[in-house]
């Protein structure tokens, strides 16, 4: 798209949803949102503080009774309609998903087509849900084991995949009975906002659903510590993972946490590196390295080293970068300038450690970068494990390699992190891949493939990466909280 025709795109706004009505903060203030790819103001949201939180929890939990009582089938005939209401508006939320956060328009079709698909799944999900009766020790006895909504639900979204993983959270929060407050990251409040929309306009309740935006320190621990809402949902930084962990200690709230990651991905010797090649590209560079499971660490099999830096490097090189919003771009840019700088940083750490720079390690040249945030596809080798991009999450456009020469010497180095969320092997060998992914301290494994996720499967990490799951019946599980009845037949005590 040209700049003529991106300028001729309307200014975008987003106000708090609270109790079933779009209204300004408290104090009236509000935020510019900033196009990464070029500097332009695209859009305003309302910012609040501690007073906003306090109404979305005034909404929310007056909205539970009803909400909660609501049979399962209107509930998911709501939400599987605002799926397909998601899926017709399709196209302007994916321009102003683009606008708002850098990604290529076709990785943001992407993005909003599967979270329609999450809704749809667990509104299906929710209506196959039964009670249990189980086993008892007297034929006089009977146990009964329901589920019901927990109560008010917190979702804290970050930026990078900001639709997507709100619906990850309120997709089966709302199916379960739940009621939620989204708080979206203030630099991508727009799309998610144009999302919940649909949801509304599917018939969704007054104080059903609630969306606020501000900062951590006021508006955000307000939603953590307030007792009237009973869980957390998050998605960040293991920082702030802990942080959230403290807040919500002091009423023992329920937590799913989705944290960092430092991921690593194992080519062995026998990998075929015509579909290994594309598929370590991508993840290593799509959405600009700043994913959760991006890869962070390439141990390639000391006998493929050459042969794999040489064609990883020239698959690199035809990487098209620009403005998401551009036909033809395959990459967009970073969020914002303090990504770019971490990266280079990280590039700087590990040259100076000796790796070598085989390509990118800079910022593109030309005019169409010039206002962007924008960082060349980098290709390291020879990193050491001390380098920062080998111990911490880069979120940038960095593939570090590094050569290995036995099977347990690799799985020692990929399993020396505190992070624990998802790892990657590729090899013609099942078996021997499959033995390796059971001896990898992560929460996903996988094998041959770019991409852990699955609708029906579980995501989470392990150790540091976090606590819970989402997707899959474990992800409505979450949101559920089980009652055992226990029930006397006839009379007597």
């Amino acid at each position: 798209m040209s700049a003529a025709v991106e300028a001729t795109l309307p200014r975008l706004r987003a106000d708090f949803l609270i109790g079933g009505r779009w209204v300004e903060a408290v104090s009236g203030e509000r935020r510019e949102i900033v196009d990464p790819a070029t500097g332009e103001i695209v859009g305003d949201t309302a910012f609040g503080d501690s007073r906003d939180a306090d109404r979305a929890l005034t909404a929310a939990t007056q909205a539970f009774s009803g909400w909660s009582r609501t049979p399962v089938a209107q509930r998911a005939s709501i939400l599987a309609r605002g799926a397909d209401l998601l899926r017709e508006r399709l196209e302007p939320i994916a321009i102003a998903l683009t606008r708002e956060q850098g990604k290529p328009l076709p990785d943001s079709r992407k993005e909003l087509a599967f979270t329609a698909d999450v809704f749809t799944y667990y509104a299906e999900l929710a209506r196959h849900r039964t009670d249990e009766w189980r086993p008892t020790s007297s034929p006089q006895m009977r146990s009964l084991v329901i589920r019901q909504p927990l109560g008010v639900v917190v979702a804290i979204v970050p930026w990078n995949f900001p639709v997507d993983l709100f619906s990850w959270k309120a997709a089966p929060a709302l199916a379960a009975g739940c009621t939620v407050i989204v708080k979206p990251a203030p630099e991508t409040p727009l799309a998610t906002a144009a999302a919940i929309q649909c949801f509304l306009d599917a018939g969704l309740p007054d104080g059903v659903l609630n969306y606020v935006v501000g900062p951590v320190e006021t508006l955000g621990e307000t939603l953590v510590t307030d007792p009237r809402s009973r869980m957390i949902a998050f998605t960040g930084s293991t920082a702030s993972g802990r942080r959230i962990m403290a807040l919500a200690s002091s009423h023992v709230k329920r937590l799913n946490l989705e944290l960092g990651g430092h991921t690593p991905m194992i080519i062995l010797d026998d990998a075929d590196l015509d579909a290994t090649i594309p598929a370590a590209v991508r993840r290593s560079f799509s959405n600009m390295g700043q994913i959760c499971n991006a890869v962070n660490r390439l141990y390639v099999a000391r006998t493929r080293a050459d042969e794999f830096q040489e064609r990883f490097v020239e698959a690199t090189t035809r990487l098209k970068l620009g403005p998401g919003l551009e036909p033809g771009v395959e990459y967009g840019p970073m969020i914002n300038e303090k990504q770019v700088a971490r990266t280079e940083s990280h590039v700087e750490d590990a040259v100076g450690r000796g790796a070598r720079l085989l390509w990118g390690g800079a910022r593109p040249d030309g005019d169409r970068f010039s206002k962007g945030h924008f960082y060349q596809p980098t290709v390291l080798a020879d990193v050491p494990d001390e380098a920062r991009a080998m111990r911490e999450e880069t979120f940038g456009p960095v593939a570090p390699i590094a050569s290995f020469a036995s099977l347990d010497e690799v799985v020692r180095r990929a399993n020396s992190t505190e992070y624990g969320l998802v790892a990657y092997v590729f090899g013609k060998d099942l078996g021997q891949a499959l033995l390796i992914a059971e001896q990898l301290e992560f929460g996903g494994v996988g094998i041959n493939v770019n991409d852990v996720t699955e609708l029906a499967s579980p995501f989470g990490g392990w150790k540091e990466s976090g606590i819970g799951r989402e997707m899959g019946p474990e992800g409505l599980e979450a949101y559920l909280e089980p009652k055992h009845i226990r029930i006397r037949l006839g009379a007597g005590t």
